[in-house]
């Protein structure tokens, strides 16, 4: 790929990348960031829309995860926001599709248009990880998804398999697959969020601590980052520099 090509797309990136910035934070208030009754508002008033055309607004909500994972690379605060929308059984669901369509479609430009960048800036540091990947692609991906990306930014793990070739139908259902546990705690603490900001009338952090809704994911959470501890000293020991 030329020079002046990489130049072009990556000025269109960061256009597009600010044009989809300024239209999420035009419709955030923020001088009412620190005021709780601001949220309750927001809450009521997104509950009313969603209400209204549920199947519209997990619509738009699957294309703005997309969109977002595809361009920003991170999906972590879709998973709550998520949660908080349409609670955590059909925001898991939603969430996990999306942000895996916008995982695949970031590794697919990375590795069409700047397999070279990643390699130059990532294959000297992960060489060890290829003779893992070649024994059997899918399984290490998935492991790798389920051990939380071995700690790595979720943008470089969604770029990462390029410097592997892993094949995109592998790329997904272990990406898929992996999202899970991780993305319903998420979806969880999401959704008992939206149930403390319903049901209080000022946020105490204690009190929300105290949240079944919010302790009991939490905790799960701490099970599943002890699981994925274990998968990295187990399946990758000694693969990482």
């Amino acid at each position: 790929m030329s020079k002046s090509l990489k130049i072009f797309l990556g000025i269109s990136y960061i256009i597009i990348l600010f044009i989809f910035l300024f239209l999420i934070f035009s419709y955030i208030e923020l001088s009412r960031l620190d005021d709780f009754s601001y949220y309750k508002e927001l809450q009521f008033n997104i509950e009313k829309k969603i209400s209204q055309n549920i199947y519209l607004n997990l619509l738009i909500f699957f294309v703005f995860c997309v969109v977002w994972v595809s361009l920003l690379g991170f999906g972590s605060p879709l998973l709550l926001i998520s949660g908080i929308l349409f609670g955590k059984w059909i925001g898991t669901i939603v969430s996990v599709f999306s942000i895996t369509v916008g995982s695949l479609i970031l590794y697919s430009i990375a590795h069409f248009f700047f397999e070279d960048i990643v390699r130059k800036l990532l294959e000297k540091r992960f060489y060890n990880y290829k003779f893992l990947f070649k024994k059997n692609e899918f399984n290490y991906f998935l492991a790798f998804r389920l051990a939380g990306g071995l700690g790595i930014p979720f943008g470089i793990q969604n770029v990462l398999p390029v410097i592997f070739d892993i094949k995109k139908i592998n790329y997904f259902i272990a990406s898929f697959l992996g999202f899970i546990p991780m993305f319903f705690i998420w979806n969880t603490i999401g959704a008992g969020l939206n149930e403390y900001i319903k049901q209080s009338d000022n946020f105490s952090f204690f009190s929300l601590l105290l949240n079944k809704e919010i302790y009991l994911p939490i905790i799960l959470f701490l099970v599943v980052i002890l699981f994925s501890a274990l998968i990295k000293r187990k399946v990758f020991k000694d693969k990482i520099q």
